[in-house]
């Protein structure tokens, strides 16, 4: 990678503590946290011990909210490109490292949002805790009864009356909700629906937990996952009352502000889907290359298709990794916005590259693979809903479709001035 990407020498620190960091503390860890996440009726309501551990030692190496970008004063001053490469290491234990490190879904997208957009009162009430990790949030987009992917189809309500929004709605897949520690919501809802622009129609309110009218109604499962004890919760929002000053950036601002949020977000995702797919080879690796383990007489990676899966694998991985450090490379340079392109190829490609590799790594292992034995059962859930959250592969596809079409009279014309010039050239008797 350094011929290509010269890493300054704090991220190469970085990079070196925080590989040490997940190998030998998280890692290892995994085991003790899941033993300690709450069971039965405590099940939402204990936070494994083991998590707050490995907080105050990220802490200590200096490896604490590493995604904030340079261009916010709060953050440690790296650019999207190096966290980029940090955040891969990560996703090789995606269950405790992002948390360990304050770096993790939702809060990452809702911490920036504060920075970005929030007010001097908004980011001492939330921005301040949520960036030493005191509490959680969570974003309150996904809707039970609309297409959420088109997040113009919104039905929550955002209605000012005197100096309070009321906003009524019933969100779901709602990440951290769950989490007894997540004491705020980001909730996106429609406050001028009559609005010819139908990207302004759509603000952003923050929302207490704790607020009258809040109530989540149940945990969602992902291939019964219920990722206790954050989760992925159904909430409703029936006349919840809050100061108008609770407006994230101005009334009908909602879409500017969740473009901002999701262009990076979907990088730290497929950044950590590298992480998976990376440990994923690993497992798979050490199981067919393992002299005890054998069939027909010989090892499983002397069987040709066994092998040419690893070479796939491998290929597969390097190309998804210089996508994303392509991704993260523009938005340095041009803005989330002017790297919408990258982006979307990013988060079409990266997902389902780690879902390949975890099938073909489950095929290697045979059904200890499906089990929770291995990560593989959970990263496969993990790739598989990461292909619908933050927009799903078809609304990118589609994006990326239109940037390219565009392009039809621009090459129709150069085609055209290649004919001319070619007649030109005949016509001079094969001569330029």
């Amino acid at each position: 990678m350094s011929s290509i990407f010269e890493l300054s020498p704090r991220c190469q620190e970085l990079q070196r503590l925080l590989t040490d960091f997940v190998e030998n503390d998280c890692i290892p860890a995994e085991e003790v946290y899941e033993s300690q996440v709450g069971q039965g009726n405590q099940r939402w309501k204990v936070i494994p011990p083991i998590m707050e551990e490995l907080k105050a030692k990220a802490r200590s190496l200096g490896l604490w909210n590493l995604f904030l970008h340079k261009g916010y004063p709060e953050g440690p001053g790296l650019t999207n490109f190096e966290y980029a490469i940090l955040c891969e290491i990560t996703g090789r234990c995606p269950r405790i490292a992002p948390e360990a490190l304050n770096c993790s879904a939702p809060d990452t997208g809702n911490m920036e949002v504060f920075a970005k957009y929030g007010t001097a009162a908004q980011k001492e009430q939330y921005l301040v805790p949520l960036m030493k990790g005191q509490i959680r949030s969570a974003f309150a987009m996904t809707e039970i009864a609309v297409s959420s992917s088109d997040a113009t189809n919104i039905e929550t309500r955002i209605e000012r009356v005197g100096d309070h929004y009321i906003i009524n709605g019933h969100k779901w897949w709602i990440s951290g909700a769950g989490d007894p520690r997540c004491r705020v919501y980001l909730v996106m809802g429609k406050s001028d629906p009559g609005n010819q622009s139908k990207y302004h129609q759509q603000s952003i309110v923050i929302v207490p937990a704790d607020t009258p009218g809040v109530k989540v109604v149940r945990p969602m499962t992902v291939f019964g996952y219920d990722d206790a004890p954050e989760g992925h919760c159904e909430v409703k929002f029936t006349n919840v009352k809050v100061p108008v000053s609770n407006i994230i950036a101005g009334e009908g601002r909602g879409f500017e502000v969740i473009q901002g949020r999701l262009g990076p977000g979907r990088i730290h995702h497929c950044m950590r889907c590298i992480g998976m797919a990376e440990r994923t080879l690993d497992e798979m690796v050490a199981r067919v290359t393992n002299p005890s383990r054998r069939t027909f007489g010989q090892i499983l990676a002397r069987h040709g298709t066994v092998a040419a899966d690893v070479a796939k694998i491998r290929i597969d991985i390097n190309a998804a990794r210089l996508m994303v450090l392509a991704a993260a490379d523009k938005i340095d340079k041009v803005g989330a916005k002017g790297a919408l392109r990258d982006i979307a190829m990013a988060k079409v490609m990266v997902p389902n590259v780690l879902q390949r590799t975890i099938d073909l790594a489950i095929q290697a292992f045979g059904a200890a693979g499906l089990s929770q034995d291995y990560p593989m059962a959970r990263f496969f859930a993990a790739a598989r809903s990461i292909r619908i959250a933050d927009g799903p592969d078809e609304v990118h596809i589609q994006q990326l479709a239109r940037f390219e079409l565009i392009r039809g009279d621009e090459i129709r014309e150069k085609q055209d001035a290649a004919k001319a010039r070619r007649k030109q050239i005949l016509a001079n008797n094969s001569k330029l």
